[in-house]
């Protein structure tokens, strides 16, 4: 992230100046002003990102390779009227491409650098300039803007420069490269992270039509950005803002059909390549009960429960945490908790716990969903039970004692199960289940309240204790 108002800052000219300075006046070698210089400047709280830091009369700040790329493809813009000719083109798209490269180098603080030395700015003029069966460049633009919209600063000059609408523009001129709309959602994607007015301008550039569009024609290849542009879009991640609007385009997304669109996008299981992201973003438009059984309506529960039953018989944990997430949030609809355990999802879960044994993460997820099927439910906490989920309880807590996650959802799910239902306290309690929650409450201090309510509703008398 970029320097906050607080934050003190230096020009390139100040810090220059003072490296300058710690040669001529204090008699320090090169290597040791420059380094004296960042010392004491860090020590005195000022940020440094962005600044090149060279030594004057030695090295130069044009010598960098950022600010060289920088000056080269300035050069090329402000000799270009109106469109850049096929030979210069090639250049345009290299130095990009260079560009890209050297800010997706970690620790050098390259993207820092670019984006202090006006290059949001330069980018977003590149862009006008390209004609649009200009693909390579587009994409190395695109690309490249997609690194630079790092923080708050970066991304309000991306909306300064009329960003949002010219990206718009190049993804609504019927582009089917797909390595052109993955690397225009990536830069919607990064220009929406922490910008709720980024968020807003892209909705009255009715980027919903976009995704709906997109999502319905996927038959030649899959767009993984364009679902992270979706979950971006519907997180509230903006600090500056009190009440986030995204709550509202969730709901405008599932009205227009994305959240069919979407389930529709993972009927094919494990063969489709875009599967987790679609899950995650299906997460994310899935905010009401609803939306939720407008899912449902549209076979999503029989798509999840699928998939997490073929991703226990694959072994294969990261889909299977994904789908498990994904179910739980359905689960929120009272009327999906029931079809979820008409289906046999208890079962399936617990089936799909066993095949993870050895994994806790996995495990607690199954929990995660148990807990919610048996919130307010007596007959499905009844019927969780029956299926195991009392054994995979003190199981798992004996297994993976310092899993806390784990240990804190299996305290959640043992409320739920008893707290409508006595007849499973007993039995919970005849197979031990206080020893292993008061252990969990004793080594975990994320586990305290949640075990502590757990065995309250076992109608334990000394549950504080």
């Amino acid at each position: 992230m970029g320097p906050s108002k607080n934050v003190r800052t230096i020009s390139q000219e100040a810090f220059d100046g003072l490296v300058r300075e710690n040669m001529e006046d204090l008699g320090m070698d090169p290597s040791e002003a420059l380094q004296d210089a960042i010392e004491t400047l860090n020590l005195q709280g000022v940020d440094l990102s962005g600044i090149v830091k060279c030594v004057p009369g030695v090295s130069s700040v044009v010598d960098n390779p950022v600010i060289h790329s920088l000056d080269r493809l300035r050069k090329l813009n402000s000799d270009t009227k109106d469109q850049f000719s096929d030979k210069d083109l090639e250049e345009v798209a290299e130095l990009l491409d260079k560009l890209h490269d050297l800010c997706s180098a970690e620790g050098l603080g390259n993207v820092a650098i670019a984006a202090r030395n006006g290059g949001v700015e330069l980018v977003c003029s590149i862009f006008q300039k390209l004609r649009c069966d200009c693909e390579r460049s587009l994409v190395s633009a695109l690309r490249t803007m997609a690194l630079l919209l790092h923080d708050i600063q970066t991304t309000e000059t991306f909306r300064k420069c009329s960003g949002p609408t010219i990206v718009m523009g190049i993804l609504n001129g019927g582009a089917e490269n797909l390595d052109l709309l993955n690397s225009g959602f990536s830069a919607i994607a990064s220009a929406a992270t922490g910008n709720e007015i980024l968020k807003e301008l892209f909705m009255e550039l009715k980027i919903d039509e976009l995704f709906l569009k997109l999502l319905r024609k996927q038959d030649k290849g899959c767009i993984l950005s364009l679902y992270d542009a979706i979950r971006i879009l519907l997180t509230p991640d903006d600090n500056r803002v009190v009440a986030s609007q995204v709550y509202g385009y969730a709901r405008k997304f599932a009205k227009v059909g994305i959240a069919g669109a979407l389930v529709d996008s993972i009927r094919d299981g494990l063969g489709s390549s875009n599967l987790i992201q679609a899950s995650i973003a299906l997460k994310a438009v899935a905010v009401n009960d609803e939306i939720c059984r407008s899912i449902a309506d549209n076979g999503g529960i029989d798509v999840f429960l699928q998939i997490i039953d073929d991703s226990g018989g694959q072994g294969n944990k990261t889909v299977a945490k994904a789908f498990c997430s994904l179910l739980s949030k359905v689960a929120g609809s009272d009327s999906n908790k029931a079809a979820i355990v008409e289906k046999g999802g208890m079962d399936r879960l617990i089936r799909l716990a066993a095949r993870f044994s050895d994994d806790p993460s996995v495990i607690q997820e199954v929990m995660s969903i148990i807990c919610t099927l048996s919130l307010r439910s007596p007959e499905n906490a009844a019927r969780a039970i029956e299926a195991g989920a009392g054994d995979l309880a003190i199981e798992a807590m004996q297994n993976f004692p310092q899993a806390h996650l784990l240990q804190r959802n299996s305290c959640l799910m043992i409320r739920n199960l008893v707290v409508r239902n006595p007849e499973n306290r007993a039995l919970l309690l005849n197979n031990g289940i206080e020893k292993v929650i008061r252990k969990a409450k004793e080594n975990h201090e994320s586990c305290k309240d949640a075990a502590t309510a757990a065995l309250r509703d076992l109608g334990l008398d000394n549950y504080n204790s």
